[in-house]
């Protein structure tokens, strides 16, 4: 492969990479968002047990606000480890597209 079909493809790939990242952060994102919504309703929940007392629903309500609230947290950190990988996959390519292609001989642009 010449070196412009060889950066060609390269930046193709890096472009696929880019986009990947995005969906990803926004992704990290939105998840962040819903986390951030959980953790209000769980302050809101022990703000009410605190002024009327616990009853078996406000607890019920509470626990599962909190178990969400922790599933969340596992998919916000499996989604930064995705993120972390991605980005490492397009420094490959960046470190690619920096070393000179051995092969070429330089007879074209």
């Amino acid at each position: 492969m010449g070196q412009p079909d060889r950066r060609d493809a390269l930046l193709a790939r890096r472009l696929d990479l880019i986009a990947n990242v995005s969906a990803l952060t926004a992704e990290a994102l939105r998840l962040n968002q819903k986390r951030a919504g959980i953790e209000m309703d769980v302050l809101r929940l022990e703000l009410e047990i605190g002024r009327s007392g616990a009853n078996a629903q406000l607890v019920q309500d509470l626990h599962e606000a909190e178990e969400r609230a922790a599933a969340i947290m596992l998919a916000c950190a499996a989604c930064e480890g995705r993120i972390v990988a991605a980005e490492a996959d397009v420094e490959d390519v960046d470190r690619s597209l920096a070393a000179p292609d051995e092969n070429y001989d330089g007879s074209q642009p």
